[in-house]
């Protein structure tokens, strides 16, 4: 089974590391290398992941600009792009090897679903999990993987202050469709909770809009902040 290469750009994020302790030491057990790429966290961050046992890389915040250092230092075949605050499902590693073994699969997403049970976040999920599958744009949440050569083909994450996974995936599919996997990725609620669903939902809508309509990343940047 191939080995994968699993990038995790954070910025305080020595809470979610600690939290999800047991999955990362289970995956650089079984010989996978997971490169944790730090935009200046002001926390422990960077000696959690130490302490953990994954590479650890220091840059400056911008999740493109991370994303692609983490690739850029990463060695096997298979990169797979994960949250901090993202639990994979138990057979993922399996999972991703099957589906890449095939030689039309290049790239692919999993589904999503929130650690908060209500049922609006349920929905939330089911329209984010549907839009994706349609669109052929995955965003963070979705835990992208994708076969390392057809990565840097395509180009990576450019660095960019915001949408760098929408544009990236704009370039993806022009080569090849992604691999929409029904298996899902538990990520925290904590954005949709801090901010309010409704703000959120509109928020982001918002600024896809702006970007499909050309708006520059780092004007988006600014209205998003």
């Amino acid at each position: 089974m191939s080995s994968l290469s699993i990038i995790i750009p954070v910025l305080n994020e020595e809470s979610y590391l600690n939290t999800n302790r047991k999955q990362l030491v289970s995956l650089l057990e079984d010989g996978h290398e997971i490169l944790v790429v730090d935009g200046g966290s002001q926390d422990e961050s960077m000696h959690s992941a130490d302490a953990l046992g994954c590479k650890v890389f220091s840059t400056r915040a911008s999740r493109g600009h991370q994303l692609h250092q983490g690739a850029k230092h990463s060695n096997n075949d298979i990169l797979l792009f994960l949250h901090a605050d993202t639990l994979l499902p138990p057979d993922a590693v399996q999972v991703i090897a099957q589906v890449l073994a095939k030689s039309q699969a290049h790239w692919g997403r999993f589904n999503v679903r929130f650690t908060n049970p209500r049922w609006m976040f349920r929905v939330i999920a089911w329209f984010m999990n549907k839009r994706s599958c349609l669109s052929g744009i995955v965003t963070g949440d979705h835990a992208l993987f994708i076969k390392r050569e057809f990565y840097f083909s395509c180009g990576g994450f450019m660095d960019i202050p915001i949408m760098e996974d929408v544009e990236f995936c704009r370039r993806l599919k022009k080569n090849a469709s992604p691999v929409c996997l029904s298996e899902e990725v538990v990520t925290s609620s904590r954005r949709w909770e801090h901010s309010g669903i409704l703000k959120t939902v509109i928020t982001m809508w918002a600024l896809r809009l702006l970007f499909f309509f050309g708006r520059s990343p780092e004007k988006l940047a600014r209205l998003y902040k």
